[in-house]
């Protein structure tokens, strides 16, 4: 059995699907509310911050998936993410399951150099350091050896459903909804985004890979890394709006924090929005040359006919 904490977000759904789809695993979903992805799912009821609650809900499993998020919140990641995942971690080991970690990049560098897995951390902010120390926690873990053990690391998200994400909030669902998209800081820089269906199709094969364990991973994105300018570009075509957009400059996503929160959540990653994004994921395109990862321009035209 494999179980996925942290189920009902995008990447957690989207997991979901995957592994009843492509390798007919009998499945536990777990969250503080969680409901069926798949007719034979089984779910469990558990809040990450309870350590016992979690040990219930991991045991039996043989791959424990942790896709759990939290809202951009400062104040609820520095409170509650380190708690969660150690909670899970020795879930896992309690159950000698292995486990697989689903991360992002907010602990890297924020400038131009390209991104790979021996990428050394440089958070500049709360949510990156916190990101860098649960990282740092799987790390460990592998080092130690007493259960398997994996990162699964993702850029920034665009897709279809509830993906969350600046891309998403600021470009794609004003689009949906009639409004002009919003480039934040530049629009020339270039941007490295991933497909959330394929995140998960990616975390869902290392996960059942025995020697993807012991070893960190960029999950596969598309080999274009299009500038701002060209993706809204693109989504407007798919979407049948103009092609017009706003970049907002660093300073008037300053003063716009006073009032907005989404914006005032945002302020430690605007140095990534001045630089070239570049995100590596040769390492997984190597060792897996048959993955079929989706270009930009198809997942577009994947969101638009979703509409």
């Amino acid at each position: 059995m494999q179980t996925v904490l942290g189920a009902g977000g995008q990447i957690a759904t989207e997991l979901a699907r995957e592994l009843a789809s492509a390798y007919s695993i009998e499945l536990r979903l777990v969250s503080r509310n969680p409901r069926k992805v798949n007719e034979t799912d089984s779910v469990a009821k558990a809040d990450l911050l309870d350590a016992a609650q979690t040990t219930a809900a991991v045991a039996g499993s043989d791959v424990v998936y942790f896709t759990a998020g939290l809202p951009a919140n400062t104040a609820a990641w520095e409170a509650q993410f380190p708690t969660m995942l150690r909670n899970a971690l020795d879930a896992a080991r309690h159950a000698d399951a292995a486990f697989a970690y689903f991360d992002n990049t907010y602990m890297y560098p924020q400038d131009d150099r390209v991104q790979t897995e021996d990428t050394s951390f440089a958070p500049i902010g709360p949510k990156g350091r916190v990101r860098g120390e649960m990282a740092s926690m799987v790390l460990e873990e592998m080092s130690r050896g007493d259960i398997p053990a994996l990162i699964a690391r993702a850029p920034e998200f665009y897709g279809p459903g509830r993906t969350q994400s600046f891309t998403n909030a600021l470009i794609l669902e004003r689009l949906q909804a009639g409004k002009r998209p919003l480039v934040p800081v530049r629009d020339d820089a270039r941007r490295t985004l991933i497909w959330t269906p394929d995140a998960s199709r990616g975390l869902a094969l290392l996960g059942n890979t025995p020697d993807a364990y012991g070893q960190t991973w960029h999950l596969p994105v598309a080999a274009e890394h299009p500038t701002y300018r060209r993706f809204v570009t693109a989504a407007a075509e798919a979407f049948g709006r103009e092609p017009g957009y706003t970049v907002l400059p660093k300073w008037v996503l300053g003063a716009a924090a006073v009032v907005s929160p989404l914006v005032r959540e945002m302020r430690e990653l605007l140095p990534r929005y001045q630089h070239d994004n570049l995100f590596d994921s040769t390492k997984f395109a190597t060792r897996f040359p048959d993955f079929a990862v989706t270009g930009h321009h198809d997942g577009l035209e994947i969101i638009a006919r979703s509409r």
